[in-house]
């Protein structure tokens, strides 16, 4: 046990929740950009539809039982002998590196869009589950993980593993995607359209992209997250979006297409 608390596999339990924290936390102090902001201060008090106080303890409980997830799933497919030998082996190239995170984000992806557009196509998944995340209409970054439990487990958790195994990456390499992955989707829901975040220019998967399905006439398009839009366009959930300077400051993504998929 105590081998494991200094273990590549703890760090993955503890790094992106550390991660999500401080990222999010820095996005909370950026909170009086108001000239890049796609909700004011006010619409995340008046049109959620859940406090911050209570998606705050929401997220710790969500990643509570992600990290009870991935202690498991690490205790139970632990080989002591394996560990023996690949701690004294070479690092992985960097072609097998890129190769495994490209795996990695295409299972992420695919797996991701399939449960959630399940989960808003059936009324009973989505009014007993999902809808626990679109209380936030108005996104902002710290309520990135509000989910059910359940909506969380296997939205995130399974894809999460399911990306880990496949794509045959080391649990040190994990430490730095599911930080990535963490940061990415707190990018997705922060609200603010800046012009200078690396992740907003390099992905079309970005915050306004997202911010449309969380107003009530995207809900049934742009189910991708949380790096491309491939999926929405392959099975025609895609919705182009502009977004527009809004009056008294800030911008508006609006969706370019009907959502009546």
């Amino acid at each position: 046990m105590d081998e494991f608390f200094s273990s590549d596999e703890f760090m993955v339990m503890i790094v992106p929740l550390i991660v999500y924290w401080v990222y999010s936390g820095l996005y909370e102090m950026l909170g009086s950009l108001d000239n890049y902001r796609l909700h004011s201060r006010r619409d995340e008090d008046t049109k959620n539809l859940v406090s911050k106080l209570d998606v705050f303890k929401g997220v710790l409980f969500q990643q509570s039982l992600q990290a009870a997830t991935t202690f498991l799933i690490f205790k139970l497919t632990h080989d002591p002998n394996q560990s023996k030998t690949t701690s004294t082996s070479t690092t992985s190239s960097f072609p097998t590196l890129a190769r495994q995170i490209f795996v990695a984000m295409f299972v992420l992806d695919a797996w991701q869009y399939m449960v959630h557009r399940c989960m808003h196509s059936n009324k009973f998944l989505y009014r007993n589950f999902h809808s626990w995340h679109h209380r936030v209409v108005a996104p902002y970054a710290f309520a990135a993980q509000y989910n059910h439990p359940l909506d969380g487990f296997l939205t995130e958790a399974l894809s999460g593993a399911m990306a880990f195994f496949i794509s045959g990456m080391s649990a040190r390499t994990s430490i730095f995607f599911f930080s990535f992955t963490t940061i990415k989707g707190i990018d997705d829901h922060c609200g603010l359209v800046l012009p200078w975040n690396p992740f907003q220019l390099l992905f079309s998967n970005n915050t306004a992209y997202h911010d449309v399905h969380h107003q009530l006439s995207g809900s049934k398009c742009n189910f991708s997250q949380p790096f491309f839009v491939v999926w929405d366009k392959v099975f025609g959930t895609y919705a182009p979006y502009s977004i527009k300077k809004r009056e008294g400051g800030g911008y508006e993504a609006r969706a370019l297409k009907s959502c009546d998929n």
